[in-house]
């Protein structure tokens, strides 16, 4: 489980392919923190540390993974944002993640505002994935309040810290992101569908 809170940003080293998998080498300054067999989110996706250097740390995206996500887009020198699992002692100070990608989207805006960043996103309504106004998004990893929610569409702002924090600033028109959307809300979904 993740707050969609990122820690801090890695780098993508190294890719290997074998066979259907994918072994992405990323740099960053929590690799020293990490053990193997951990869950770490990378955009938004929880993985397993299945190597560990001085400096960086592997993960392996199995063909589904990279099939449901944007993680296949990625090249050497890619920013990924991070993020530990949650100890359970901890403040929830995004919102519940589990580190599982509903599907993605593509960024049809950027807008710089003064002093704020205006983001929307599109994405395939027909996977019954829903956004509501003020509620939670998990896009890329970062938890962030929907803004403008529409049908197969919905906005985020951000603030300074949170664009010069995750990989967002290299975020154009057109890119691919990866979305999870609110738990709560997929169940809620889930129940009134079902009625």
């Amino acid at each position: 489980m993740f707050t969609g809170i990122i820690e801090t940003l890695g780098e993508i080293q190294d890719i290997v392919k074998e066979g259907t998998n994918v072994h992405l080498t990323v740099k960053s300054t929590i690799c020293a923190e990490l053990k193997i067999d951990q869950s770490v989110a990378h955009n938004g996706v929880c993985l397993t540390v299945v190597a560990l250097n001085e400096n960086s740390h592997t993960v392996t995206a199995i063909e589904e993974t990279l099939n449901k996500t944007s993680l296949g887009n990625l090249k050497i020198g890619s920013k990924v944002n991070l993020e530990r699992c949650m100890q359970m002692n901890a403040r929830l100070d995004g919102h519940i993640v589990q580190g599982h990608v509903d599907q993605t989207a593509k960024c049809i805006l950027v807008n710089e505002l003064d002093g704020s960043w205006e983001y929307r996103f599109k994405y395939n309504a027909i996977l019954g994935n829903v956004t509501v106004e003020k509620g939670s998004i998990c896009v890329n990893g970062i938890s962030l309040t929907v803004v403008n929610s529409q049908h197969d569409e919905f906005s985020v702002f951000i603030i300074p810290y949170t664009y010069e924090h995750t990989n967002l600033h290299e975020v154009k028109v057109g890119d691919t992101v990866n979305l999870e959307f609110d738990i709560i809300g997929k169940y809620v979904a889930r129940l009134m569908g079902n009625k």
